[in-house]
């Protein structure tokens, strides 16, 4: 090759590779200036290539809190024979969290703890302050008076000042007294005696005793005919809780008043006349009393009035069958879903009756924060080791004692039976609610192993585990 065509390749060479580089210089300085929007064209150009479309990006969603690893079991203890079909569940008040569930959405039979349903319902239909009267009017007749019974079981035939086993209960021989002075007040009727006196006792109707219940309980003295006129809530002995029921409560009430009227008086059974004149009337203790003196000792019959007289006042009847739809009436207020209850009665004591642990549960932690009129149901629970059916010597005895003051629960107990559901102050400050049933093949022992339980609960606190 020439000198001459060598030197020209080289030329062309040099100078291609001058061009690259300063083509590689534009393009990195246009790469490192500010970017300058180009203004769209006009119209696409027809060889312009679809810009393809990106899905956006999946949000993961927001992490899982680690949750608490709690490492108190009460195995042990829930799995004592005696607790036979077991149910329970456990909540935190405070947090609302479940921290033991055992069978707790199940709704089962719940003995006397049923009271506590009972009683969050009158407190909610009637209120506190109502009470139950008892009224007399002048009769159809001449000399005729007629005892209107208004529901209340504590209307007591012993002697003003003399109480009762229902402190401040009224008493017959003080209505006596107001109707002789109203009487003799009359010029209609001044100077003339009182020769016949009418029981009206219209203001329940239907059974008088619930079907399912055993006949057992009126011999044993824990139950009576279900009557709106009775006194001492029909008991033989007036002082005693416990004591036998008549066949008649009506009857029983009926004889005391006309002896307080000061005998030679007939006694026989029918309705006010409208409207007629009133002579006389006493009342009952308040409804926040009322429950109070049901819970404590857990007494039928002042539940089983509370409950009749809810129903009729919420509209629903006068009847047995009226209490579901009365007592779930009275419930509602408080908010939680009532549509798994049953109401057979308003004592507990039929086997009818069914309420999940879950809604126990529930509507103490309301107990608990004393909502509404609750502060009622939370000052007649039972205390362990301290007060009404948690203080008797079987219950919270031995190593349970440990949680003597601490659990603020209502008992129950059926022949197929035992329960107890309320409020724990576990020993680390942590307010708990609980329910707790025994079912099925069960004795008394039931009770100590539901107080181990509970104890345990105590024990444990916001550290209880669900294994």
């Amino acid at each position: 090759m020439t000198k001459t065509r060598r030197r020209a390749l080289l030329i062309t060479g040099g100078a291609l590779v001058y061009a690259l580089l300063v083509g590689a210089a534009g393009v990195a300085g246009a790469s490192t200036r500010s970017a300058t929007p180009m203004p769209a064209p006009a119209t696409a150009s027809p060889s312009a290539t679809a810009t393809p479309t990106i899905e956006p990006r999946a949000v993961p969603a927001a992490p899982v809190g680690a949750a608490r690893l709690r490492t108190c079991s009460v195995a042990g203890a829930a799995s004592d024979g005696r607790l036979a079909e077991f149910q329970a569940m456990v909540v935190n008040a405070s947090t609302g969290e479940v921290l033991y569930d055992r069978g707790g959405y199940q709704p089962s039979r719940t003995a006397s703890v049923l009271k506590v349903l009972t009683s969050a319902a009158a407190l909610s239909v009637l209120g506190p302050d109502y009470r139950l009267a008892t009224t007399v009017v002048r009769g159809a007749e001449p000399g005729q008076v007629v005892l209107i019974g208004g529901g209340d079981p504590t209307l007591s035939r012993t002697p003003s000042g003399d109480e009762s086993a229902y402190d401040g209960a009224p008493h017959l021989d003080d209505l006596a007294a107001q109707v002789r002075a109203a009487w003799n007040a009359d010029p209609q009727t001044a100077g003339t005696p009182i020769t016949s006196l009418v029981l009206d006792s219209s203001y329940f109707s239907g059974d008088t005793w619930e079907p399912s219940w055993n006949r057992k309980e009126l011999y044993d003295g824990y139950m009576p005919e279900i009557t709106a006129l009775m006194v001492d809530g029909d008991r033989d002995n007036a002082y005693n809780n416990t004591s036998a029921r008549s066949e008649d409560p009506v009857g029983r009430a009926g004889d005391a008043f006309a002896s307080a009227l000061g005998g030679g008086v007939a006694v026989s059974r029918g309705v006010a006349p409208q409207g007629a004149p009133q002579l006389g009337r006493v009342e009952s203790q308040p409804v926040s009393t009322l429950v109070y003196q049901t819970l404590i000792v857990s007494d039928n019959t002042i539940a089983e009035a509370l409950a009749r007289v809810t129903a009729i006042q919420a509209g629903a009847g006068n009847s047995f069958g009226s209490l579901q739809q009365g007592i779930t009436a009275g419930l509602a207020a408080y908010g939680l879903d009532t549509s798994q209850l049953r109401i057979a009665d308003g004592s507990g004591l039929s086997p009818n009756n069914a309420v999940p642990p879950s809604y126990l549960t529930s509507l103490f932690i309301k107990v608990n924060n004393r909502e509404g009129n609750l502060w009622a149901v939370f000052d007649g629970l039972p205390v362990s080791g301290r007060a009404g059916s948690l203080s008797y010597s079987d219950r919270f005895s031995g190593a349970s004692s440990r949680a003597d003051g601490a659990v603020h629960a209502k008992t129950g107990w059926i022949d197929d039976g035992y329960t107890l559901s309320g409020i724990v102050y576990a020993a680390d400050g942590t307010p708990l609610t609980f329910a707790i049933y025994a079912l099925g093949d069960v004795s008394d022992s039931a009770k100590q192993a539901i107080d181990a339980l509970t104890a345990a609960f105590w024990d444990c606190g916001n550290n209880l585990s669900n294994l």
